[in-house]
């Protein structure tokens, strides 16, 4: 299959690498990791231990048959509207937060959402660290099954990545966002691991953050409850517990982060209060705005 990753960083250069073992691949991101990628190839190290050598480029391909999405939230307008210039039959989006399947199907068709659990760092350029092996989940965005999804799972699954095509997508991007809302901002904001969040009162303040997605959900018609959110979150805190979140390393790095899709989307959808989700979106937007 020809696939283009869109949004080569950590997690998509991850991605792209290891279904560069099975597949064609081409890598859109940014030099000098591009520049890297194209002299000597992508090292992929952590939990796995191989190099690569995908097509690597700073803009999109003229055609492939899946376009995998990885940019930052706040970047997935531009990234629609440049793969709109590629012949595409499948885009899917692995990014954080809610709402990016909506802005890729503004100019792009054949959407499929999706989350990924695995673990990656940036070391250097043409260098990725996997932190943690763990699954992708993808589906159509309003659930069910597709025969699309399925081609895509079994591309992913024959590159060793272990896939579920799932029919419950919209209630997985959901309890995804509860985890989301609880770790990242808490961790930026405190300037620790996730493994902090194992006790309080990071503990509290993080498991308050999950319920409140929860409740919030349920208002849009999803079942997740408040237990479950928590208890996702404790279950990714504990697997991850020497991991530092995307979003504190976007604010070590003094980068924009993911908030107004995370918590954000949060605050944004309730129709009764959310205290903590309201708060940590706060003090992270008066960060972003301090940075500027």
């Amino acid at each position: 299959m020809e696939i283009v990753v869109f949004g080569a960083g950590s997690l998509g250069s991850l991605v792209g690498g290891l279904c560069a073992r099975e597949h064609r691949v081409t890598l859109v991101g940014r030099d000098p990791h591009i520049r890297a990628v194209r002299d000597s190839g992508l090292h992929v190290g952590g939990a796995f231990d191989f190099t690569v050598r995908p097509a690597a480029r700073t803009d999109p391909p003229p055609a492939a048959d899946l376009a995998l999405v990885t940019v930052k939230a706040f970047d997935t307008d531009d990234a629609a509207r440049a793969l709109a210039d590629c012949d595409l039959d499948t885009v899917c989006s692995l990014q954080n937060g809610l709402g990016n399947e909506e802005a890729l199907a503004t100019h792009l068709d054949g959407v499929l959402a999706g989350t990924c659990t695995y673990g990656a760092r940036f070391v250097e350029p043409g260098r990725i660290d996997c932190t943690g092996i763990g699954e992708v989940a993808l589906g159509t965005p309003d659930g069910g099954r597709s025969a699309r999804a399925e081609r895509v799972g079994r591309a992913l699954r024959a590159a060793g990545i272990e896939t579920t095509v799932a029919d419950d997508m919209p209630r997985r991007l959901w309890k995804k966002l509860a985890v989301n809302a609880g770790i990242n901002p808490t961790t930026a904001l405190a300037r620790v691991e996730n493994g902090a969040l194992a006790a309080d009162p990071l503990h509290g303040i993080a498991c308050e953050a999950a319920r409140e997605t929860a409740r919030v959900a349920r208002e849009q018609g999803i079942d997740l409850g408040d237990g479950e959110a928590a208890a996702a979150l404790d279950a990714v805190v504990g697997a991850t517990a020497a991991n530092s979140s995307s979003m504190l390393q976007d604010v070590r790095a003094g980068r924009r982060t993911e908030i107004d899709a995370i918590s954000g989307a949060v605050v944004d959808r309730a129709s009764s209060p959310v205290p903590v989700s309201q708060t940590l979106a706060g003090l992270v937007r008066a960060w972003e705005t301090a940075e500027r």
